[in-house]
């Protein structure tokens, strides 16, 4: 059996958007497409037909992949304690400049780094468990040692 995955509510809601969207919106275009392209005529020179086709696959692929997450999905809840760092964690903390960054702890799948969304598997999100307000946080990234303080957990 293979290892749950982690989702947030947050995430698993985005997930069940997007697959609504494939199933209604995406599959249903996709196929018009494909019926489109056959009355071009012959299937086997007509780059329309096999682009929709081409395109049809990836949303089919895209779509069980998501119903493969669901299926060994965990869902954690936003955290409600603000004493110490867990899964679904927003915090704020201070780099040694003083300059301030927001994160949010999310399992592998949801992991944004761009947008503060940190995996709980990284180097980063593993160093930021059960760490306190006040607490000063060191992992090593790609350009050498990182500090953090952490300011506020919200």
């Amino acid at each position: 059996m293979s290892a749950p995955i982690i989702l947030t509510a947050e995430g698993r809601s985005k997930l069940e958007i997007e697959l609504k969207n494939l199933k209604e919106v995406r599959r249903p275009e996709i196929i018009e497409k494909i019926e489109q392209a056959k009355e071009l005529g012959d299937l086997s020179e007509n780059a329309e037909y096999h682009d929709a086709k081409d395109q049809q696959g990836r949303i089919e692929l895209r779509i069980r992949e998501i119903e493969e997450i669901f299926r060994k999905a965990i869902v954690s809840e936003q955290t409600k304690t603000k004493d110490k760092i867990t899964l679904g964690s927003k915090f704020i903390v201070k780099d040694a400049a003083g300059n301030k960054k927001e994160f949010f702890i999310v399992g592998f799948n949801e992991a944004a780094p761009a947008e503060g969304k940190i995996s709980i598997d990284s180097p980063i999100g593993q160093a930021f468990m059960n760490a306190k307000r006040g607490e000063e946080v060191e992992f090593i990234a790609p350009r050498g040692k990182v500090v953090y303080q952490v300011v506020e957990i919200l």
